[in-house]
């Protein structure tokens, strides 16, 4: 089995990773959405839009 970050030979300390370095690499992209799957659930879409109205929201100067 190769890495799936390098593909280099997996080390069964770090199985499916050759070393900690790809391993850790691979959790960072998980924690940043680098893999996230996009979503077709309508109710996630409606949430998503409302998030991104109360962010928009907050980031307006009120005017005085």
């Amino acid at each position: 089995m190769a890495c799936p970050i390098c593909n280099e030979p997996t080390e069964h300390e770090y199985r499916p990773f050759c070393s900690k370095r790809c391993a850790d690499i691979d959790l960072g992209r998980w924690m940043t959405g680098a893999y996230a799957v996009p979503s077709t659930d309508p109710e996630d879409i409606e949430e998503a839009l409302e998030a991104a109205e109360r962010e928009a929201a907050k980031d307006t100067p009120k005017p005085h």
